[in-house]
């Protein structure tokens, strides 16, 4: 067909299939079907490439509003943006509060451990809301994202450093749903590394206050005189030298026996459990099976270590145990049970650093110890080759480290 105006008495006659183009350069013509219904579609360069766009159907749309629907794109489309893009963005601009609640209910979804789905709240309401909360997710700039990470990017750097990484995946959520254009305030690489210090200074953050090796048995006698559920689950995590999530939400159904000839029991922490994601066998000894074995059973509740209700235990439960031994040893003119390096005050977490310590000074090799604790060990390609996880060798490892807390 000729390119030439259209006008409103041939838009509304009986037209026949084809394509009716207007006059104006602005690429705007009826495409009339088969059916005999008719709708607006404008052609143009966008980006360097022909692109059909859909401006709606006739008589909906008149002549008058297509042709000035058309003028607008091609208008958008001379300063370089995708006229569809820019009409793709929602009426109401929302704010990063909005936003970030989105992002926290997807990863509520992803995330298996309670306590980091809390985290990953309350880190962005305590410290990202108050400053960004109400702006507008398209108008934040790396100097407002600033805003929220300086204050704290020394005193609390681990803390820091995780709302950053959250920050980054709100703005990344935004980008992808053409709620804010890229590029993402929050990256760190060319972004705001060239701004804050380096990582590396975070490494003494990172440490969890640990018993000193010769502190151990001391302890070990201090947390044996004690009763309760939060004292048998943090025996338990220290002979183990398990993570305390591992440890609280253990079941009665991981445990097994590698055989039905074996005496010998393993628990087995399936890999939804475990930070690695992988499966991990822990081999249990007799010190072990002597605690499970004193363990009351929940009527409604197959955990191990459970409060009154048959719930998990809290992380506090065992950190508030291991406090109080400290305080009582305080108390009575001793100076507890510290960190030699830190000057803090030992946590559950730390027994696995005491443990990592003992078995490099008591010769056991170095990949078993790190395959007790649950650590990738070697290259990728050294992990591929390495068939067996050294359980039998393990167990009598674990059995030496439960001799030497126990004085036997």
């Amino acid at each position: 067909m000729a390119k030439q105006s259209l006008t409103d008495r041939t838009v509304k006659s009986n037209l026949a299939a084809g394509r009716y183009y207007d006059g104006g350069g602005n690429g705007l013509h009826l495409l009339v079907r088969k059916s005999g219904s008719k709708g607006w579609v404008q052609r143009i360069r966008v980006h360097g490439k022909y692109v059909d766009i859909g401006l709606g159907g006739y008589p909906a749309v008149s002549l008058g509003s297509a042709r000035k629907i058309a003028f607008e794109n091609k208008s958008l489309a001379a300063e370089g943006k995708d006229p569809r893009l820019v009409k793709a963005k929602p009426e109401k601009v929302l704010t990063f509060s909005e936003v970030a609640d989105t992002v926290v209910a997807m990863k509520a979804k992803e995330l298996s451990n309670a306590k980091h789905r809390a985290q990953w709240a309350s880190t962005l309401d305590t410290y990202a809301k108050p400053v960004l909360g109400k702006l507008p997710i398209d108008q934040i700039e790396v100097e407002q994202v600033l805003g929220v990470l300086q204050p704290i990017w020394s005193d609390k750097h681990e803390t820091a450093s995780r709302v950053r990484g959250r920050l980054e995946a709100v703005f990344d959520y935004a980008i992808a749903r053409k709620l804010r254009p890229a590029p993402n305030p929050a990256a760190w690489k060319g972004n705001l590394a060239a701004l804050l210090p380096s990582k590396i200074s975070s490494s003494a953050a990172r440490h969890h206050p640990a018993l000193q090796i010769s502190d151990m048995k001391r302890w070990w006698s201090k947390l044996s005189q004690r009763d309760g559920m939060g004292t048998k689950a943090l025996q338990f995590l220290t002979l183990t030298a398990s993570r305390s999530g591992e440890v609280r939400g253990m079941t009665w159904s991981e445990i097994h026996k590698i055989n039905s000839d074996d005496e010998h029991q393993v628990w087995i922490i399936p890999n939804a459990r475990m930070k690695a994601r992988v499966e991990h066998r822990v081999p249990l000894t007799p010190q072990m099976e002597k605690i499970l074995a004193s363990l009351p059973r929940h009527s409604a509740s197959d955990l191990v270590f459970h409060s009154e209700k048959g719930r998990q235990l809290s992380d506090m439960t065992l950190s508030a145990t291991m406090k109080r031994i400290h305080e009582t040893e305080v108390e009575n003119g001793g100076i507890g049970f510290i960190d030699i390096t830190s000057k803090k005050r030992a946590v559950p977490h730390g027994n696995r650093s005491t443990f990592r310590n003992w078995a490099a000074e008591n010769g056991f090799e170095s990949d078993m110890a790190e395959i007790q604790l649950a650590h990738k060990i070697g290259t990728a390609v050294t992990r591929a080759y390495l068939r067996t996880d050294m359980i039998e060798k393990r167990r009598q490892m674990m059995v030496s480290w439960g001799d030497f807390l126990t004085g036997s």
